[in-house]
């Protein structure tokens, strides 16, 4: 995909502040929603009208006539894809289901997880809908392809089992990392959490062998905080990267 033609706005939403990435091709109005778990009908109203608060940050058109000049008249929403199944990250896909007659995509490994979604937001005071099931299953290294876009999928367990990365390649310009909870900027995904099967040495071990191999411009987009790049937090990350005791083990 060329640079141009890759649309990416990131929604904080939700009382965790948990980032729902929605990517969009502008050449088709091809349509993904990443890690769509809270705020839904802020995503819907922005995706479908422009109305509402919209993103917190973005890359590409924030009203129509902006989307017209690049001849593109409305967007299509393909599909949902989640990094992980923690609640934050996927209590309201049911009412994205509800929305859109598309296809979910998780890794198996999490679905035990997404069944407890609902209780496991009930502990934290918040109500959800019975948990949706994904159809359609990631799966380590494949190629997702979704209408016009098309995304590399790593599987990296640590921060729970199912747990994965999500890259879209630019041909001209950084590639895109939707990194659910597995990377953040200056750490990574907590590992001590209920149910999710969490393993610092698990994660630490998916983040050095499967997203250290990255292009260091890559820009990052984790599930919560500040974007990041893969090359400043192979530098200076203090729990994953080069000068940490887990590089030293292994790389």
């Amino acid at each position: 995909m060329l640079n141009n033609d890759l649309w990416v706005e990131s929604f904080i939403v939700g009382a965790l502040a948990m980032r729902c990435s929605v990517v969009t091709d502008l050449k088709t109005g091809d349509t993904v929603i990443i890690d769509g778990g809270s705020e839904t009908q802020r995503i819907i109203s922005w995706i479908e009208d422009f109305s509402g608060q919209g993103p917190d940050w973005f890359k590409g058109p924030s009203s129509f006539d902006t989307m017209n000049s690049f001849g593109l008249s409305r967007r299509k929403v393909i599909a949902l894809v989640n990094t992980h199944a923690h609640f934050d990250h996927s209590g309201e896909i049911p009412y994205l289901l509800e929305r859109y007659d598309v296809s979910w995509y998780l890794h198996p490994e999490d679905d035990y997880l997404q069944s407890l979604a609902q209780k496991s937001a009930q502990r934290w005071g918040f109500n959800l809908p019975t948990p949706a099931i994904a159809d359609k299953q990631l799966e380590d290294n494949m190629t997702l392809e979704l209408g016009s876009l098309k995304f590399e999928i790593y599987h990296t367990p640590g921060h729970t089992l199912g747990g994965c990365c999500i890259e879209v390649e630019v041909e001209d310009g950084a590639n895109h990392l939707f990194a659910g909870d597995t990377l953040f900027a200056g750490s990574v995904g907590r590992t001590d959490l209920p149910f999710s099967g969490g393993d610092f040495n698990l994660l630490s071990h998916s983040v050095i062998t499967k997203l250290w191999p990255l292009e260091g411009d890559t820009v990052v987009h984790p599930g919560h905080g500040p974007m990041t790049t893969i090359g400043v937090e192979k530098s200076t990350n203090p729990f994953v990267g080069v000068q940490s005791a887990a590089f030293a083990e292994f790389n």
